[in-house]
């Protein structure tokens, strides 16, 4: 450990208000500090417990690396980092220690190869600087290591390491030199608030008012959540690094290596080598709390456990097998559900920001953090897509103390883990299932998790185990697929998609309410579906969902699983004090069957007396039905493309209900179908879906969705101002577009590079095998400064970059399937 404390010698006093209150003395603290004053908000005191850094920043490896990020968030957010790091002495007049040694990764096998050529070629379309080096390349680089089994290597030259006390002291001078002050030994005890908003901290000092608070206190971030009402889901895990006596050849110019294969990385140490490790197999510690006095704090290590990583390491490195070992160092690192960072505003307190569970990655994003939190607080809105990273992602659930213990064990280990597009998480598993769930598993459906929900990925035939086996070809439950998506086109399927988030908003002003935050009019006749998205006042997305009609007062709200939080949280803040208007949960209380297919009308009359013709019950509307014994609310729209229902069922009537449904369709054709083959359909149709195919950085008129939005309804909408500019000045910089490989092999996942008369210009943002099409189907992008115009895309020549190859393909701005909707309108 190497900097010095930082005092306030011209704070004579303790304050007793400020603008920001940040609690947490570590990198994320005061990088958030630093970059607040920076954009002129120089009214910022830092609270650290006991003294900086001596939570867990002081003992981090200082790794600062952009090699492995494949999403634009976190490769911007380590980008920014890495440059900031480089830069900061210049201001401060303190080293952050950054020294540029580069940074390889290794491949020992085919699938992994493939894994790493794939996040290289994003990384490298978004102007990083990595190329593909084959084994005598990496020898060369890295003469202690034995490259027998080495496939390729991929090299960063830019990338680096630096010294996590000495960037923390940096920033915390940079902040103290822009306003902010810091006092160390100062513990929060608990957080003020009132009215759905903080008002301030209680400290062991005294009270300090606050207009905003943020929570930075990395391992301890649960803990002072808690005391803000706020669910900050993560755990502290057992995270091990080993130092070596000095080894002959090992120079500080030796670049950083990644073995993720042996779970390991190697960078040098005082002229030894750092061996870490992020094993498959995680502890979990501090489960009951973490100590008061945990200060600069180790743990006693387990050589047991450990040895056969070192050693499995060690076979990467044979020099380590003989070394003289300095040290095995035991320190823990907080770890979220998802593996992704927590950062926003909470959704259960306003103004109370979380900037925690870095996931072992605080020193390497922390510039990045601290940038984009800051920027957030200022504007009220995120900088960029923070679909993947955003607090409100969390359910309360996964707060619980035994579901964090049981993921946790597999989180750290994730870090390393081939990143297959269907890969599913094995711990926590069964935290919410479907009042269907048996009946799914009887018919042999295979279960992914979302959102705490276990949920039919597909179904396996009669007497086939469902049980996948990875690759990055075509899985041995393609043809499973294929067959569930043929019958929505030709007969008809049953969905389970009870995790669909359901909410209830009724009152005098709730149609006012709704109008105000949906781009289309939901002032419509009693049962109407609207199609709608939700915008903030730049105009970008925040919301894509329905908004049903159900009576004159009440309305039904339909979003994905993964949005429920962000969506309930909008809506309550959009209702004005005194306004008679209330939002209601009640996911729990219905189920929903999805029947879609061309002969889902003629199961569904066979079942219920409703009228169910195409005048009785048009597309985009609702009724509630008769269905055997139970009354359903029945809607009329699809997310696949076909003829189709969504049936809204009172959870304690759907085992019946589905009974009844499998009964009468046998003559039919009747498949049960998985999420898999949803995703094949609605790609194949182009509909979109948030937090894939767009996010909060897309408007809807980039992502061709004009048609929800009513620029003439009476009292506008939130976003409107901002759309107005955007279509008036006629130039669309980037347009969402669907793409169909030519040659039927290659698969299409995620990432893939999108070239126009070999130009880069987007990435598939999702992808599937399109079966009725006939090939590989993705969605994504196109950008281009001087504007996406249909000429752009009917006169270009396309192509989509594929493990390293370039495949043509069709795009198109119009649903490649029945672009006219001819199906989904049926009147069959």
């Amino acid at each position: 450990m190497t900097g010095t404390s930082l005092k306030n010698p011209e704070a004579t006093s303790f304050p007793s208000h400020a603008q920001v209150v940040i609690v947490g003395g570590g990198i994320i603290g005061c990088s958030t500090a630093y970059h607040l004053t920076k954009l002129g908000w120089n009214d910022v005191v830092v609270l650290e417990k006991k003294e900086l850094t001596s939570g867990t920043t002081w003992h981090a490896a200082g790794l600062v690396v952009s090699g492995g990020f494949n999403t634009e968030t976190l490769l911007y957010m380590a980008n920014y980092t890495r440059n900031l790091y480089q830069t900061l002495e210049n201001e401060t007049g303190l080293s952050t220690g950054f020294k540029r040694t580069g940074y390889v990764e290794i491949a020992s096998s085919e699938s992994r190869l493939r894994d790493l050529r794939n996040t290289a070629s994003f990384v490298r379309s978004l102007g990083n600087n990595i190329e593909e080096i084959s084994p005598s390349e990496f020898k060369n680089l890295w003469p202690l290591a034995d490259p027998t089994d080495v496939l390729a290597g991929f090299y960063s030259p830019d990338d680096g390491r630096a010294n996590p006390v000495d960037v923390t002291m940096s920033l915390a001078r940079g902040a103290r030199n822009g306003g902010a002050q810091i006092y160390e030994n100062t513990r929060v005890v608990g957080v003020n608030r009132k009215n759905g908003r903080v008002t301030g901290v209680v400290t062991t000092r005294g009270k300090i008012e606050a207009e905003y608070v943020v929570n930075c206190c990395g391992m301890w971030a649960r803990e002072v959540g808690k005391m803000a009402g706020v669910d900050v889901p993560l755990q502290a895990a057992e995270h091990y690094y080993m130092i070596t006596e000095p080894i002959e050849g090992v120079s500080a110019d030796l670049p950083i290596l990644e073995d993720v294969d042996r779970y390991a990385y190697f960078r040098e140490e005082v002229g030894g080598l750092m061996l870490g490790l992020f094993e498959p197999v995680a502890v979990p510690w501090g489960i009951d709390g973490i100590p008061e006095n945990f200060t600069f704090g180790e743990i006693q290590p387990d050589w047991d456990r450990m040895a056969p990583y070192i050693e499995k390491a060690a076979e990467r490195v044979p020099i380590l097998e003989t070394a003289s070992i300095s040290k095995l160092f035991c320190g823990p690192e907080s770890f979220t559900p998802d593996m992704g960072m927590l950062l926003g505003e909470a959704p259960e307190l306003e103004n109370f920001y979380v900037a925690a569970g870095l996931n072992s990655l605080g020193i390497l994003l922390g510039g990045g953090v601290g940038k984009v939190l800051s920027q957030w607080i200022v504007d009220g809105l995120p900088p960029l897509d923070v679909s993947e990273i955003h607090l409100d992602r969390m359910m309360p659930f996964q707060n619980t103390s035994k579901y964090l213990q049981d993921r946790t064990v597999e989180i750290l280990g994730l870090m390393y883990k081939e990143h297959f597009p269907n890969s599913q998480y094995e711990t926590a598993r069964n935290a919410r299932k479907s009042i269907l769930h048996e009946r799914l598993a009887k018919a042999g459906a295979y279960f992914g998790s979302s959102a705490g929900w276990e949920y039919p990925e597909w179904f396996a035939p009669e007497g086939v185990e469902p049980r996948v086996v990875y690759s990055w070809g075509k899985q041995n439950w393609f043809e499973y697929n294929a067959a569930e998506h043929k019958a929505c086109r030709e007969d008809v399927i049953l969905m389970d998609l009870s995790l669909m988030s359901k909410f209830l908003v009724q009152g005098n002003d709730a149609e006012e309410i709704l109008n105000l935050i949906s781009t289309n009019n939901i002032r419509v006749p009693v049962g109407k579906i609207v199609y709608t998205q939700w915008l903030n006042e730049r105009g970008t997305i925040e919301a894509d969902l329905t908004v049903t009609r159900i009576s004159e007062d009440a309305y039904m709200v339909i979003c994905s699983d993964l949005a429920h939080r962000h969506v309930e949280t909008w809506l309550k803040k959009h209702i004005p004090p005194g306004a008679h208007a209330t939002v209601t949960d009640v996911t729990s209380g219905y189920a929903m069957i999805n029947l879609q297919g061309p002969k889902s009308r003629e199961l569904l009359s066979r079942v219920s007396d409703a009228d169910l013709s195409n005048e009785a019950f048009p597309y985009m509307t609702m009724q509630e039905i008769d269905l055997h014994y139970a009354r359903v609310l029945a809607f009329r729209i699809t997310y696949l493309g076909e003829l189709g229902y969504e049936l809204y069922i009172p959870t304690e009537f759907a085992p019946t209900v589905f009974d009844v449904l499998v009964e009468h369709g046998k003559d039919l054709g009747l498949k049960h179908a998985g999420l898999q083959a949803l995703n094949t359909l609605r790609i194949e149709k182009a509909y979109r879906e948030y937090g894939h195919d767009t996010d909060n950085e897309d408007t809807p008129l980039e992502a061709g969705l004009d048609f929800v939005i009513d620029f003439k309804k009476p009292g506008g909408f939130i976003g409107r101002d901002a759309l107005v500019r955007q279509k008036d000045s006629g130039i669309l910089t980037q347009r969402f577009v669907q793409f169909l490989l030519e040659d039927p092999e290659p698969l299409l996942h995620y990432g893939e590079q999108i070239y126009r008369d070999n130009e880069r210009v987007g990435y598939i943002r999702s992808g599937a095998y399109g079966f009725t099409l006939g090939g590989a189907v993705g969605l994504g992008f196109v950008e281009n400064e001087n504007g996406v115009t249909d000429a752009y895309i009917n006169e270009g020549n396309f192509e989509i970059e594929i493990n390293g190859e370039r495949y043509p393909a069709t795009a198109s701005l119009r649903p490649l399937y029945d672009p006219e909707s001819v199906r989904v309108k049926s009147k069959m």
